[in-house]
């Protein structure tokens, strides 16, 4: 090899060991932390997405006269609750008043009111479920304004698709349908019959520990509540009859007065729950009337309790 090749060949070895050690020391430390940034980007875990709440708005129409009932604003409620969210629209007030008068001014109509809840809110109600509960604020509403009891049903049901705002709020989880009523039709008063029959054979008993101070309702006694609450508001005259009872541990007369306090107890329960206080009355029979062996804690356990029913 001749002299002048052997020096060619030497400055190509050399740039190759210099591109080499470049990458090496330079490109490739480069390369890896860019790839690092790159991954630390794609790993930082997003906001999740925001979604709108959802609002619903007041619509009736009466299909048979074609007489409607419309604004944007409805009842919001808070998420777990059933009271309704003051201040109400002066819109909404209006309509609450025209369609009171209207349905006054035609007594076949009726109004069905379908509170809606989601499956993920608490029910801390005496009604059935949250929705329900619901109904019958907005019930309660339009009996203020002067509707009367007998022209509204109401009905709660499930509805996941509501979405509250930020601050937790349901935008009109309430909706409404106008019916008219068959003059022939006669089931609805055999249904209050029969629903008359049920409460007073199988009243609501509440039973008392010492000193207890809370009510916890099961499934089954919200269902009764329900039911007293919708005869009461179906018939005249009618109330809610709630009686204290006792055990005969101590005298009498402080017995008569504990069994009053234990319904009066019941009675603001009820109230708070949205039943109207005029159609509620209390009493105690106190230890007179036992139904089961007071020599038995179990026994006495069993006097220890409030009776909800109909007269």
């Amino acid at each position: 090899m001749s002299k002048k090749s052997s020096y060619l060949l030497g400055i190509l070895l050399i740039i190759i060991l210099g591109t080499l050690l470049y990458y090496y020391l330079c490109c490739k430390p480069c390369y890896e932390e860019a790839n690092k940034i790159t991954e630390t980007e794609n790993t930082v875990p997003k906001s999740p997405e925001v979604k709108a709440a959802t609002k619903e708005a007041f619509s009736i129409i009466d299909s048979n006269s074609g007489m409607a009932f419309n604004t944007n604003d409805n009842f919001n409620f808070k998420a777990s609750n059933f009271s309704i969210l003051n201040p109400v629209s002066n819109n909404l007030n209006n309509e609450v008043r025209k369609l009171t008068n209207y349905l006054n001014n035609n007594p076949n109509k009726h109004v069905n009111i379908y509170g809606h809840y989601t499956s993920q809110e608490k029910n801390n109600t005496a009604f059935p479920n949250l929705g329900l509960a619901r109904a019958n604020a907005v019930k309660n509403y339009f009996i203020s304004n002067g509707a009367s009891s007998k022209s509204i049903n109401i009905q709660g049901k499930v509805n996941d698709n509501l979405i509250p705002d930020v601050k937790d709020i349901y935008f009109g989880p309430i909706r409404y349908k106008l019916n008219t009523a068959d003059a022939d039709d006669t089931s609805a008063k055999a249904a209050l019959k029969a629903l008359e029959k049920d409460i007073k054979a199988n009243p609501l008993i509440m039973y008392f520990e010492i000193g207890n101070t809370t009510i916890s309702l099961t499934p089954e006694q919200r269902e009764k509540v329900a039911n007293i609450s919708k005869y009461v508001d179906k018939t005249d005259n009618t109330t809610i009859q709630i009686t204290g009872h006792t055990d005969n541990t101590g005298d009498r007369s402080s017995n008569i007065q504990l069994g009053l306090n234990r319904a009066n107890f019941v009675k603001e329960y009820f109230v708070d729950n949205g039943i109207p206080e005029s159609k509620i009355k209390t009493s105690s029979k106190g230890p007179d009337r036992p139904i089961a062996d007071n020599n038995t804690k179990e026994g006495q356990a069993k006097n220890r309790r409030v009776v909800v029913t109909i007269n």
